[in-house]
């Protein structure tokens, strides 16, 4: 028996020799491939004992010292551990929303995602890479030993005595393996509107459109936009013993009492049409579909929404205006979109300054009368130990886009989504860019992150 072999052997196949006196005694995870026992035949003519071991069990193992069959001296398992400990309790402290770990070729870079900004901590020696990703793969329940192709879970840790939901996603790139956690939501939110930074008027007219027995409400933006928590805000109001509310989501991101939430699983070829159509026979009322992304699910809903249900959806585009071409160009019919929609929302997250360090230019800002009329105050962001970069938390930027008559049969028509929402504008609505320059008017955010969100508009 060659000792050589049974260490290759074990590397191979993502074992752990634990002792060779007086018999081979080796770890691996249940289910192991018929190749391993043949070799492991081939090579040993002595009693075997197998065991079966978690994948957590596996890599604690391997990087606490017990594992012989490597080459290198791995390092002790404690170090990685405190280090994901205090990143993860440092991301949570600074309120970030993702954490980027990412392999590069001067080390191993941690990147925090806070108020919708990078932010760079300090570089870690390459060498923590490998270890880290393979905790955080355990963490995950990934495979440890794929490095090739993309995986993507879910995780629990507990950190500082509280349990922290994280959404993990793995992708090969050119010097390793980098993986992004995305924070889950804390179930402590509130879901008020007005907390959100939706005005008294918009609050009124959004609960005013929630108490419709039937229609369509989208709420759009782009990824990051806070459209989740604005419909979770809704559901809350809707959320009343007497109504049977259903939502189709890709993931379950808040678990919400009293909403029957079902989570798609497109490997099993659960997508949202299929379970959007099972959800029909479940009489409800209210029915939350995580995201329109195709034709067939636009469609249903639709339906669903002209007969006798209230459904709340998110789509991915840049304006109210441009929502509706967009269902149109999914295939749904003008004349059934016409009478579907109640309302789309469209929002935008922008920083706040921070009210502790934020100082007013003595020049105002003077933009084109067509964009705003007024003079903007000219705020800067300048930075102090409350906050991170001048701003401290988002607030969201509303523009709410009423499916009036006259909007109705400019549906039908089906005009362009730069003359919908000149006809919109002419019935009262705010653009994003007009609610944010009210927003700097408040003194909440810069012209800048109004910019940086929106862009720079054509006037």
């Amino acid at each position: 028996m060659e000792n050589r072999q049974i260490l290759a052997l074990c590397n191979q196949y993502q074992a752990v020799l634990l002792s060779e006196d007086p018999i081979l005694h080796i770890a691996i995870a249940p289910n192991p491939s018929a190749q391993f026992f043949e070799a492991l035949r081939f090579i040993c003519d002595t009693e075997v004992n197998v065991e079966y071991w978690s994948a957590e069990q596996l890599e604690k193992a391997r990087h606490s010292g017990v594992l012989v069959n490597t080459d290198v001296q791995h390092e002790n398992t404690a170090p990685v551990v405190q280090l994901l400990q205090e990143t993860l309790h440092k991301a949570i402290q600074l309120r970030a929303s993702d954490i980027h770990f990412e392999p590069i070729e001067q080390g191993y870079q941690i990147r925090f995602r806070v108020d919708g900004v990078l932010q760079l901590q300090p570089l870690l020696p390459a060498h923590v890479a490998a270890p880290l990703t393979a905790r955080l793969k355990v963490l995950g329940n990934l495979d440890i030993a794929e490095r090739r192709l993309p995986q993507d879970g879910q995780m629990e840790i507990e950190v500082e005595q509280h349990k922290c939901s994280f959404r993990i996603a793995t992708l090969p790139v050119y010097h390793g393996e980098k993986v992004v956690l995305r924070l889950m939501t804390q179930t402590e939110q509130t879901f008020e509107l007005s907390d959100l930074g939706m005005s008294p008027d918009d609050c009124i007219r959004f609960q005013h459109c929630l108490a419709n027995p039937q229609g369509m409400i989208l709420v759009t933006g782009p990824t990051g936009s806070g459209k989740t928590i604005t419909l979770y805000s809704a559901l809350k109001i809707l959320n009343q013993v007497s109504s049977n509310l259903c939502s189709v989501e890709d993931p379950i991101e808040i678990p919400m009492r009293g909403l029957n939430q079902t989570q798609i699983n497109s490997k099993a070829g659960l997508n949202f049409h299929s379970v959007l159509r099972a959800l029909l026979r479940q009489d409800p009322d209210i029915i939350m579909v995580g995201e329109i992304r195709d034709g067939d699910t636009a469609e249903i809903a639709i339906k669903a929404a002209q007969t006798g249900h209230l459904v709340l959806s998110t789509l991915h585009t840049n304006s109210t205006a441009e929502s509706v071409v967009r269902l149109q160009q999914m295939g749904v019919e003008p004349w059934m979109l016409a009478s579907a929609l109640n309302m789309v929302v469209a929002q935008r997250l922008v920083r706040k300054l921070c009210p502790h360090c934020k100082q007013q230019h003595p020049d105002d800002i003077l933009l084109p009368t067509t964009l705003w009329k007024r003079a903007l105050p000219h705020w800067q962001a300048v930075g102090c130990e409350r906050c991170y970069g001048g701003f401290y938390g988002r607030s969201a930027l509303f523009e709410i886009l009423l499916i009036e008559p006259a909007l109705q049969t400019a549906i039908i028509k089906g005009m362009a989504a730069h003359e919908l929402e000149t006809l919109a504008r002419q019935h009262g609505m705010m653009t994003l860019f007009e609610r944010g320059c009210q927003a700097v008017e408040q003194g909440l955010t810069t012209l800048e992150e109004l910019y940086r969100v929106l862009g720079v508009p054509h006037g």
